[in-house]
C-alpha cells in the first residue's frame, strides 16, 4: 500500500472525530500549536536552513526563494495567524437557513465539515501551518503535500503540529503531510476520491491547470495573480503614488502583488514623472507603452506577453490608457480575476469598477495587497480562489464548508 493511500485512509477514519470535536477543544489546541510554533522556532530555522542551501545550489528562481525561506518573524506570523483563528466563530453546526413548510415539515439548512482535505502546494513553508490550523478549525482533516524544495522545513512544522495533537490528547492523524515528493504523489492524490472530498492546489500556473484538468477529486482553484492598478483621471495623486508602491514592492513574490498600472492619458504627466523613479528607485524593472516611455529612457518596450505576465518579481508593465473603458477592457483582457484596484475620488468611476470588474476582489484607494485571509479577518487562508463555484476569494473557515439540510417531521408521506 503506498504511503498516499495510507495516509488517505487514516485521514478518512479520523476525519469523523474531528468533525464532532467542539469549539473549546478545537481552540485549545490551536493555542498549543501556536505556542509549540515559538517554542520551536530554532528547530524549524535549522530545517529551514538546509532547504534555502539547497534552493540555492538548485539555483531556484528568486520569487520561489522568497516564499520558502523563513525567519524568526515569518515564524511568529505562523502562530499568530493559529492564535487569531482559536479566536473566530466555529462554523460548524450553524443554521444557513429556516424553513416552514405547508405540510408541516421544518427543514433547516447547517453547515459541517468537508471531511478530508489535501492540499498541494510549492515551496511555501507557511502554508503548513495556516493550511492544517484552517482545516482543523473547520472540522476537517487534511493531507499536506508540499513542494520538495520546502521538504525539511514542511516536515519540522508539521511535526510541531503533530505534537500539538498529541498533547491534547487527539489523534495526529488530523494532520498529515506527504513526505515523498515528485510528481506521482500529487497525481495519486488526484485519484483518491472516496477517501478525499476536497483538493486545493496552491501554487504557480502550471501547478494549478494541472490539478484542476486532471483531478478526480473536486477542486477549488486558487489561481494566478496578474493584478493591476489603475490610476484614474480623478485621482489622489499621492494616494496614488503610495498605493502602486505599496502593491508592486511590499512583497513582490506573492499572488496579490501589482504586475501591470494602468494610468489615465490625463493624469500621466503629472503621475508618471513621479512613479516612474519611484518604481526605478525601488529596483524595479519597467516595461511601458510608447506613451510611457516618453517620461523615462530606462523603460522597456512592452509587449502583449509583458501586459499577461505574472512577474511575482521586481517587474511591472505600464500602460498609459485613454479611459476607465479602456482601463476595464484591458484589464478582462488580461486580468486573472484575482485583484483589482482603482485609484480615484470619482465616486461614478469607482462605482462603475467595482461592479463592472470581474475579479475575486475590487478595491477603492487601496493596495491589491489586502487580499489576505489575514487582512479580511479570516485568521489566515489556504489560498485565493479565483472560481465563481462555491467560493471565490480568500479560503477561510466558512468557504472550507459545505451543508447539510435537516428534515423534520411528523409522519407526513408524500402524496
Amino acid at each position: 500500500m503506498s504511503e498516499i493511500l495510507q495516509k488517505a485512509r487514516r485521514a478518512k477514519l479520523v476525519s469523523r472525530r474531528v468533525a464532532l470535536l467542539n469549539s473549546a477543544v478545537k481552540n485549545r489546541a490551536l493555542k498549543t500549536m501556536a505556542r509549540c510554533l515559538r517554542e520551536n522556532t530554532a528547530a524549524i530555522l535549522k530545517a529551514n536552513a538546509l532547504d534555502i542551501k539547497k534552493a540555492k545550489k538548485d539555483r531556484l528562481a528568486p520569487a520561489l526563494m522568497d516564499r520558502l525561506s523563513l525567519t524568526a518573524g515569518r515564524i511568529k506570523d505562523m502562530a499568530v495567524s493559529l492564535q487569531d483563528l482559536a479566536g473566530l466563530a466555529d462554523p460548524n453546526n450553524q443554521i444557513l437557513a429556516k424553513i416552514k413548510r405547508p405540510n408541516g415539515l421544518d427543514i433547516e439548512k447547517i453547515s459541517v465539515p468537508m471531511g478530508v482535505i489535501a492540499v498541494i502546494y510549492e515551496a511555501r513553508p507557511n502554508v503548513t501551518a495556516d493550511a492544517a490550523g484552517l482545516c482543523f478549525k473547520a472540522g476537517s482533516a487534511v493531507i499536506l503535500r508540499g513542494g520538495s524544495d520546502a521538504a525539511r522545513s514542511n516536515k519540522a512544522i508539521a511535526a510541531v503540529l503533530r505534537e500539538s495533537l498529541r498533547a491534547e490528547r487527539l489523534p495526529a492523524d488530523i494532520i498529515q503531510l506527504v513526505e515523498t515528493a515528485g510528481r506521482q504523489t500529487a497525481a495519486e492524490l488526484m485519484t483518491l476520491r472516496q477517501y478525499i472530498d476536497l483538493l486545493v492546489p496552491r501554487g504557480g500556473a502550471g501547478l494549478i491547470r494541472r490539478t484542476v484538468e486532471e483531478s478526480l477529486v473536486p477542486v477549488i482553484e486558487t489561481g494566478t495573480g496578474n493584478c493591476h492598478v489603475y490610476v484614474d483621471k480623478y485621482a489622489d495623486l499621492k494616494k496614488a503614488l503610495a498605493i502602486t508602491i505599496n502593491a508592486k514592492t511590499q512583497r513582490p513574490s506573492v499572488c496579490n502583488a501589482a504586475e501591470s498600472l494602468l494610468v489615465h492619458k490625463d493624469a500621466a504627466s503629472r503621475f508618471l514623472p513621479a512613479a516612474l523613479p519611484a518604481l526605478r528607485n525601488a529596483g524595479v524593472a519597467i516595461h511601458g507603452c510608447a506613451a510611457t516611455r516618453k517620461y523615462a529612457s530606462y523603460v522597456l518596450k512592452a509587449s502583449a506577453e509583458d501586459y499577461a505576465r505574472e512577474y511575482l518579481a521586481l517587474e511591472i508593465s505600464i500602460k498609459v490608457v485613454k479611459s476607465i473603458d479602456e482601463a476595464i477592457e484591458h484589464i478582462h483582457r488580461y486580468g486573472t480575476r484575482h485583484t483589482e484596484a482603482i485609484v480615484t475620488e470619482n465616486r461614478r468611476n469607482a462605482r462603475r469598477f467595482l461592479s463592472e470588474v470581474d475579479a475575486s476582489a475590487v478595491l477603492v484607494n487601496a493596495s491589491t495587497r489586502f487580499t489576505d485571509g489575514g487582512e479580511f479577518g479570516f485568521g489566515c487562508e489556504i489560498g485565493i480562489s479565483t472560481q465563481k463555484l462555491h467560493a471565490r476569494g480568500p479560503l477561510g473557515l466558512k468557504e472550507l464548508m459545505s451543508y447539510k439540510y435537516l428534515v423534520r417531521g411528523n409522519g407526513q408521506i408524500r402524496q
